[in-house]
């Protein structure tokens, strides 16, 4: 049995597209670790995809993962398999057009072949200590990327 690792992630943007950040927080038995980065010109949701590919690439070995997310571009698309029907199509979305975000994706997709993925999603904004977290680290993340922008 592969070690289990707990992420919860989060992302953020101060407009949308503008400054945006990211955050997570990697539980492994009693150890925790929290990672956090930005942007300063993205979209909400991309910021969502990497704090998922980040805290995937964070991982040195191969493990079973339990991703708690609050975002439902995220949890949607691999509960629904919407990621075999773009794919299958050339990645082309429903409408026949471009899928937004493939690099990030793609990138997630890879990481999702080398750890075992569970996506969990969790409430936004409500009463979980984690996701609340990784909501701070992403608008510090959003923050200081502003500061970057503006500075």
């Amino acid at each position: 049995m592969k070690k289990e690792v707990v992420i919860y992630t989060d992302g953020a943007c101060s407009g949308n597209p503008g400054p945006g950040g990211w955050g997570a927080v990697l539980m492994y038995g009693s150890a925790a670790k929290e990672i956090s980065g930005g942007e300063r010109d993205t979209t909400n949701n991309r910021m969502e995809l990497m704090a998922a590919i980040q805290a995937l690439e964070a991982l040195k070995e191969p493990v079973r993962v339990r991703l708690h997310t609050d975002s439902a571009y995220i949890v949607n698309c691999f509960h629904q398999g919407w990621h075999e029907r773009w794919q299958r199509n050339g990645w082309q979305n429903s409408k026949k057009e471009p899928v937004e975000n493939r690099d990030l994706w793609e990138r997630i997709l890879a990481l999702t072949k080398r750890h075992h993925v569970e996506f969990v999603k969790v409430k936004g904004h409500s009463d979980d200590r984690w996701n609340n977290r990784c909501d701070e680290l992403a608008r510090a993340a959003a923050a200081a990327a502003n500061d970057k922008a503006e500075g």
